[in-house]
């Protein structure tokens, strides 16, 4: 069976993917290893979460995959972006709300990079979901979760943040981070040479 760690500090993160990827990849044993990983200060997203993955493999020495994501809001140019996990901790949804203040475009969009490596091979993939920033801080959820509304929730008609949409397992059927590891599992289940680890 193919063991692969899902290295981070975030089980948030390890229980959204687990919760994707089971049954999608039966031979997969999917395990969490919580470590802190150095991050490279990078304009591309996907640099920082290559060289994480660099990183993480060197640290555990089996099969790895990480991911790197961010909150991009288009009025902002693109912040926080790359710096999302930081200023999160640093001003939260309520300082993201009171920086758009007054602004009538609230668009934004969340990439997620999911990163495979075991030593040999190191391959990326990519996720995003366009939507706009809530006016108020739902209920519930983590990270920026409570402030992001999806454009392409099943019903048009249904304004419901991350954090409302997870209540009912709906976040993971259209999120960024699901649409990297449809990727990943694609690619995963087709490599003949992943299979033999």
């Amino acid at each position: 069976m193919n063991a692969i760690f899902f290295v981070s500090t975030n089980i948030h993160k390890y229980n959204e993917i687990k919760s994707i990827l089971q049954n999608r990849i039966t031979d997969l044993n999917f395990n969490f290893y919580k470590q802190n990983l150095i991050e490279i200060q990078d304009d591309k997203i996907e640099k920082i979460a290559i060289e994480k993955a660099k990183s993480a493999y060197n640290m555990v020495q089996r099969p790895i995959i990480i991911e790197d994501d961010g909150l991009f809001i288009n009025s902002l140019n693109g912040f926080p972006g790359q710096y999302s996990s930081y200023v999160f901790r640093s001003i939260g949804n309520r300082g993201i709300l009171r920086l758009l203040e007054g602004n009538k475009d609230r668009s934004a969009f969340f990439k997620s990079i999911i990163v495979y490596s075991n030593g040999n091979i190191a391959k990326a993939f990519s996720g995003q979901i366009n939507g706009n920033i809530s006016s108020t801080i739902t209920d519930d959820g983590w990270g920026y979760d409570p402030i992001f509304i999806p454009w392409n929730t099943h019903d048009n008609n249904e304004n419901k943040t991350f954090a409302k949409l997870n209540k009912t397992n709906k976040k993971n059927e259209l999120s960024h981070r699901r649409i990297a590891l449809d990727k990943f599992v694609k690619w995963f289940t087709q490599n003949n040479k992943l299979k033999k680890l």
